[in-house]
């Protein structure tokens, strides 16, 4: 699929959300959230992924899900470098598959990203961006995502990752945001996207601690 052919960034319709909310319904955990994310959240993340990134970088996206990250990624990439998106639910990784021709959609768990990139002979990404929900990435726990992730990525790479402000108070977000202060040695934290359901805040780490 060419850049021209690329679906445009869009709000998700009412059949992205019906089917988002259905797989939400049958595994909450693995989908995290009930709602597809905004265009506004989703220009937040691709801003705070490219911002640095070489002219042809690997960018991955953990947790896809309807694609809200995923079409707004390819538009700014316009062709340039190469592009995974891995989604371990199978209903939603055959849509993405079939409305982005030109993205390596992987129906796998995100836990086996080093293994997903060796076997692409990929060495490492310049940006891996999360859908995931905070909760999905288990801070603070033996099997947490976020040194798995520092391993991936290059050593000038980012790591996107939103977080719901309504939750900021809880343990795990506590958690998620002491991680990645012992993963990342720069933090930085958006200004609050209101124009998404609910609220959320981006944050970009980078300088990965090997």
């Amino acid at each position: 699929m060419s850049p021209e052919d690329t679906p445009a960034p869009r709000e998700a319709s009412l059949a992205d959300r019906a089917v988002f909310a259905a797989q939400f319904v049958r595994a909450p955990v693995a989908t995290a959230s009930v709602w597809p994310s905004s265009t506004a959240l989703a220009r937040g993340m691709a801003d705070a992924a490219l911002r640095t990134a070489p002219a042809d970088p690997v960018v991955v996206e953990l947790g896809a899900g309807s694609g809200a990250f995923t079409g707004l990624l390819t538009q700014r990439l316009a062709g340039r470098g190469r592009q995974l998106a891995v989604e371990i639910n199978p209903v939603l990784a055959h849509r993405l598959a079939e409305r982005f021709g030109g993205v390596e959609v992987v129906p796998a768990d995100v836990a086996e990203l080093g293994a997903l990139l060796a076997l692409r002979d990929i060495r490492g990404a310049h940006a891996v961006v999360s859908g995931l929900g905070w909760s999905a990435t288990r801070p603070g726990r033996e099997d947490s995502l976020l040194p798995v992730v520092a391993r991936a990525l290059t050593d000038d790479g980012v790591f996107v990752q939103f977080a719901y402000c309504a939750t900021a108070w809880a343990a795990p977000a506590r958690a998620l945001r002491e991680e990645l202060g012992d993963c990342f040695a720069d933090v930085e934290t958006s200004p609050v996207v209101w124009r998404n359901l609910p609220p959320a805040i981006v944050y970009r780490a980078s300088r990965p601690r090997r």
